[in-house]
């Protein structure tokens, strides 16, 4: 199939072309590069010896939008574009409805004219809210608690109701909890623009010298180390979860939901433990305040995902430190060196 991917030159988007191409899919990427490099589809290009095509365009201007389309037949779509820090959202919430929900109606506007009606949406456990007990299985009530997660809801509700009212779409809505790693040949990987957001990108800036620090928020958690668990997955599996996805919901219409996710919490101290063995060395931290807003523990229930796509992760969190290290190490300052 020719597949386009939004947001393809991110962290999870570049390795999932890269898991479409060994697939045998022709993939055509959008992407506004706000927070990405197009040198990651050149890497992806050098790993899979097929080359991307690729478009500069952000889902805001649904013209552009549209004439990627019309240059050449799409015949499914994994979405990933949007704004993604939560921290972020809370505090310019309106840039975040406005780039995530206008992109993403644009987007199937636009599909929906072109009579491309399959589509793989990105979303998040940050749907299931603070209410839910863990693990998070999907028949839940969802109630995300800030303006990213609410968007990535928002968007589920935009795509259950089209499913409904329309017979002729086929729908992907993937819950996915955190993505670490990076694909083993160490040549594409995470690379946040500034500040890292998430714990193991920040560890490995820690561990190349760009930090000097990090820093625990929390550790007197009701957790066995006192620090926040939560559910990791290597991003060659979450990848691997897209191809499988996309390729169920090719048979099927109707709108389906599942988690992808280990099944199983992990500490802020135990991922820090197992990157400073991947490291070979202590990575200096330091115990602060909670975060607002952050909860003790949640992870996933994924046996959804096991049973209908026959999907489960493979990868450790050993395994996820030492591709995220391998990654870190040889491209101390990202994409940009």
């Amino acid at each position: 199939m020719k597949i386009l991917v939004t947001g393809g030159t991110g962290y999870i988007g570049s390795h999932t072309v890269l898991s479409l191409q060994e697939a045998g899919h022709d993939v055509v990427v959008i992407d506004n590069l706000v927070n990405s490099s197009e040198e990651s589809l050149r890497r992806v290009a050098e790993l899979s010896g097929k080359t991307a095509e690729f478009h500069n365009v952000d889902l805001v201007d649904e013209a552009a939008v549209e004439r990627v389309f019309a240059a050449s037949p799409i015949d499914a779509v994994i979405h990933f574009a949007g704004l993604k820090a939560v921290g972020e959202s809370v505090r310019e919430p309106l840039k975040y409805y406005h780039n995530n929900l206008v992109g993403t109606l644009n987007l199937i506007r636009v599909m929906d004219r072109h009579d491309v009606r399959s589509i793989v949406f990105s979303s998040s456990a940050t749907v299931y809210g603070e209410h839910n007990p863990i693990p998070y299985v999907e028949k839940m009530e969802i109630g995300a608690n800030n303006p990213y997660g609410r968007t990535k809801e928002q968007i589920e509700d935009i795509l259950s109701d089209l499913g409904a009212a329309d017979s002729r779409w086929h729908i992907a809505l993937l819950r996915y909890f955190n993505p670490v790693g990076a694909h083993p040949s160490g040549r594409i990987g995470e690379d946040p623009q500034g500040i890292p957001n998430n714990l193991v990108p920040f560890i490995a800036q820690v561990a190349v010298g760009r930090r000097e620090k990090l820093m625990v928020f929390g550790g007197d958690y009701d957790t066995p180390d006192g620090t926040c668990l939560r559910d990791y997955i290597h991003v060659v599996d979450l990848a691997e979860g897209h191809v499988a996805a996309l390729n169920y919901v090719a048979e099927r219409t109707g709108v389906f939901r599942w988690n992808l996710g280990s099944g199983k919490g992990s500490s802020v101290l135990e991922v820090l433990r197992s990157f400073e063995k991947a490291v070979g060395q202590p990575i200096p931290y330091e115990i602060t305040g909670r975060r607002a807003g952050d909860l003790p523990a949640f992870w996933a229930d994924a046996t959804s995902a096991l049973a209908d796509l026959s999907w489960s992760t493979t990868k450790t969190v050993d395994q996820m430190c030492e591709d995220h290290w391998r990654w870190q190490k040889n491209n101390p300052q990202g994409y940009t060196a």
